[in-house]
């Protein structure tokens, strides 16, 4: 059953082969850890995930870090390596999970291409959201063939548990040897596994298109609310949008507040985002009745007002 289900998200991602781990941090840190030694090198963006950055310390390899989305920062770090003799492996979040943008991955892959890189990215917050139902950044951003290791999450849009990588059959057979979280973990009881299966049935038909084509609506709906009260929600492309406060302490205040008032949005403060950068973490989904998103941005604009978040 577990095979059955690797074999669908194969074919729904458009790739050979796909393994699932027993979290999406798991397959992150799994898949760095394996693929790379102490005589490689990690090109990552600076607001890469946890799971990502973990990986990356577990490999061993030297880590080079380039400014968030800048690609001519990103190219500077690789032409100054480009005699590296142990492979490279240029890595990004597909979705940033704390701001919510888009990376600029058919110039990534230009550049991986142009350096001799392995391309990877971690598509957490975009499988189930972008591309054609629900397939990813790979898809949305048409770099089909060109990214080689594609990581995504069963938690999320999914709605269960769980990770997975999908690449070549070759990089999938040596995860199943070289992977330790998922060499020396237990896998997804049966229940778990017919779950996924079941949400991968439904993105793949009609009813799963009209859900995301809902999901957007009430994304767009929602931060023109939002926008208009007067929040600041950075630079947010996709469901994920913050609220950017500044300061921690009131962030989480605010967060205690609007839930005393029946309204969840959780804050985020040092280290999961910068110091001075704490903001609420909202996301809206496909069931979202429009009457839910009126009154929550009704609940955060008295609520932001109250706080001097907004005036």
């Amino acid at each position: 059953m577990h095979m059955d289900l690797e074999k669908q998200i194969a074919q729904f991602k458009n790739v050979e082969a796909c393994v699932v781990f027993q979290s999406g941090f798991a397959a992150n840190a799994g898949t760095v850890s394996a693929i790379l030694g102490k005589e490689d090198l990690v090109i990552s963006d600076e607001l890469n995930h946890a799971s990502i950055i973990d990986g990356c310390r577990l490999s061993r390899a030297t880590i080079k870090v380039f400014k968030h989305k800048d690609t001519a920062d990103c190219e500077r770090v690789l032409q100054e390596t480009k005699d590296w003799p142990g492979k490279k492996l240029l890595i990004t979040d597909g979705v940033f999970s704390m701001d919510g943008d888009i990376a600029n991955l058919p110039a990534l892959c230009d550049l991986a291409e142009k350096y001799n890189c392995i391309m990877m990215v971690d598509d957490a917050h975009s499988s189930g959201v972008l591309g054609k139902n629900g397939r990813g950044t790979v898809d949305h951003l048409n770099c089909h063939g060109r990214v080689d290791i594609q990581v995504g999450t069963l938690s999320k849009a999914v709605g269960s548990i769980g990770g997975y990588v999908c690449g070549s059959a070759d990089l999938i057979h040596f995860l199943y040897q070289r992977a330790r979280p998922f060499l020396f973990s237990t896998s997804h009881p049966p229940a778990v596994t017919a779950t996924c299966q079941a949400a991968f049935e439904l993105l793949d038909s009609e009813a799963g298109e009209k859900l995301i084509k809902k999901l957007w609506a009430n994304t767009k709906f929602f931060k023109r609310k939002l926008k208009k009260l007067g929040f600041n929600t950075g630079h947010s492309e996709t469901p994920i949008t913050p609220i950017m406060v500044g300061d921690a302490g009131k962030a989480f205040q605010f967060s205690r507040e609007l839930f005393d008032e029946g309204v969840f949005a959780g804050a985020i403060g040092f280290p999961t985002v910068a110091e001075g950068k704490a903001r609420l973490r909202t996301i809206v989904i496909a069931t979202h009745k429009r009457a839910d998103l009126e009154r929550a941005a009704d609940t955060i604009a008295r609520v932001g007002k109250k706080l001097g978040v907004i005036s």
